[in-house]
């Protein structure tokens, strides 16, 4: 069986895993203790879900981001080593698909 996780950041939640499944039993959204993945890629994804909230101008959401270019740049690229380092750890018996908005 494959499990299909959605790899995105949301406000207001702490981790970027989704899965295609609502039912899935590693929870909606995914509680990343439940993923087989190493400890240090569960804080890193953590650390990133954290990180991503100071995106968000919570006074007035819709505004901009305050976040700089370089901020923005950085998160994009510590994002994408997070996904890639999670991919290798589920392995063949999962895909998960980048779906942040770039």
């Amino acid at each position: 069986m494959v499990h299909y996780l959605r790899f995105f950041f949301e406000a207001g939640v702490d981790t970027p895993l989704w899965p295609e499944d609502m039912a899935s039993p590693y929870g909606y959204p995914c509680d990343l203790a439940r993923l087989p993945i190493s400890r240090e890629t569960r804080d890193e994804l953590a650390r990133l879900s954290e990180w991503y909230q100071s995106s968000i101008d919570w006074d007035y959401p819709p505004n901009p981001s305050p976040w700089s270019d370089e901020e923005s740049r950085r998160f994009e690229q510590q994002a994408l080593g997070a996904l890639d380092v999670l991919r290798r750890e589920l392995g063949e018996g999962f895909v998960v698909r980048d779906e942040r908005l770039l």
